[in-house]
């Protein structure tokens, strides 16, 4: 693969040239209500070319490695017909690398009759607790392979495997409706779905028990957030908006989100980064094939950085992030957050909702 990549991109006279090549599985099993609604394998494997040529970017997909040379020449024609001005993009070093999936109960052998099974067992948890109306149980797993190479001599090839689980109940009574759920994640452990039982009976009767508590009166709160719920805020409400393709883009956006703002209290910290060992969107390298870091986006409440691609980092006057992310082989690269949150701080859980009048 390697040496079909280093052949492919030679002697085209783009400024800057890069393909990306996948190989990919996944499962994914869906109950609505008591039924098993679906169960599906796929599988896929194809690549795509990215060229630069004067500021203009020409894009080819495919899902046949034949004639790769031919859609490297395809993306430069793409890229010289757009092109009309300067290249603003980050060089790196070249790096040769390959990392492995790493796995501690590898979900891909794992029978799939084993995995309805476990789920059957969660659902009759849930159906057995009085009033629930309805429940949903949605799992999937998926190992992927990428191997990417560019004309600054880079070949790097990694593999990843993902689990998901996400279970829920809704209970109804009196026409009030209320549901409950768990959201479980791992990197390429299986066992982190398993075992569950105790939990999902719990999420259960807390949906039913949901029908009896007290209405909260409407009006401005203030409000605890739980860790899972403040890195979901923050994702929403902040993280979009450090994503340096969004800002340089947005003349509003470049006004409000000037480094060295203050955007909350000393002890707010919010950082994004692949580097963090073990987490769902950790990485080693980028669809561009830079090194994942940490970024600090506040730290002491003060926005400090953003995050960035080779090209958004270049025209800002910035450094890469190692945040350029594509879904498939299908689309180029853009930049996305990766594990983004709130650092903890030395406050106790009384020392928090001390404050809170009501």
């Amino acid at each position: 693969m390697q040496d079909l990549i280093r052949d492919a991109i030679k002697g085209h006279g783009a400024e800057y040239l890069e393909v990306r090549i996948e190989e990919s599985q996944s499962t994914h099993i869906q109950y609505r209500g008591r039924e098993l609604e679906e169960i599906n394998r796929t599988s896929s494997k194809g690549g795509c070319v990215r060229a630069l040529v004067k500021g203009g970017w020409g894009f080819v997909s495919f899902n046949s490695l034949e004639g790769l040379k031919d859609n490297v020449a395809l993306a430069v024609r793409q890229a010289k017909l757009v092109g009309s001005e300067q290249s603003e993009l980050v060089h790196g070093e070249p790096v040769e690398i390959t990392q492995e999936a790493r796995f501690q109960k590898d979900p891909l052998a794992v029978p799939v009759a084993a995995k309805v099974k476990l789920f059957e067992e969660y659902n009759e948890a849930i159906w057995s607790t009085p009033r629930i109306q309805t429940s949903s149980i949605g799992y999937g797993d998926g190992w992927k392979r990428v191997t990417f190479g560019n004309s600054e001599g880079s070949l790097i090839d990694q593999q990843k495997v993902d689990v998901s689980l996400r279970i829920g109940a809704m209970a109804r009574a009196d026409g009030d409706v209320q549901q409950s759920s768990i959201s479980i994640g791992s990197l390429g452990d299986y066992s982190v779905v398993e075992g569950l039982h105790e939990e999902v009976a719990g999420l259960a009767r807390r949906a039913v028990e949901f029908l009896d508590a007290p209405h909260v009166q409407g009006g401005p709160m203030t409000v605890v957030l739980d860790p899972i719920l403040a890195g979901v805020f923050v994702d929403e409400a902040f993280g979009h908006l450090s994503e340096a393709d969004f800002v340089y883009e947005n003349d509003r956006m470049r006004e409000i989100m000037v480094l060295g703002k203050q955007f909350g209290e000393k002890h707010l910290n919010i950082v994004d980064g692949a580097a963090v060992p073990g987490l769902r969107g950790s990485f080693a390298y980028d669809d561009e094939g830079i090194a994942s870091s940490k970024t600090d986006l506040v730290r002491e409440g003060v926005l400090v950085g953003r995050l960035h691609s080779r090209e958004t980092a270049a025209r800002m006057g910035e450094r890469p992030t190692g945040n350029a992310r594509a879904i498939s082989f299908q689309f180029p690269p853009i930049v996305r957050m990766t594990n983004t949150y709130i650092e903890p701080q030395t406050a106790t859980f009384e020392d928090i909702v001390g404050g809170v009048e009501d």
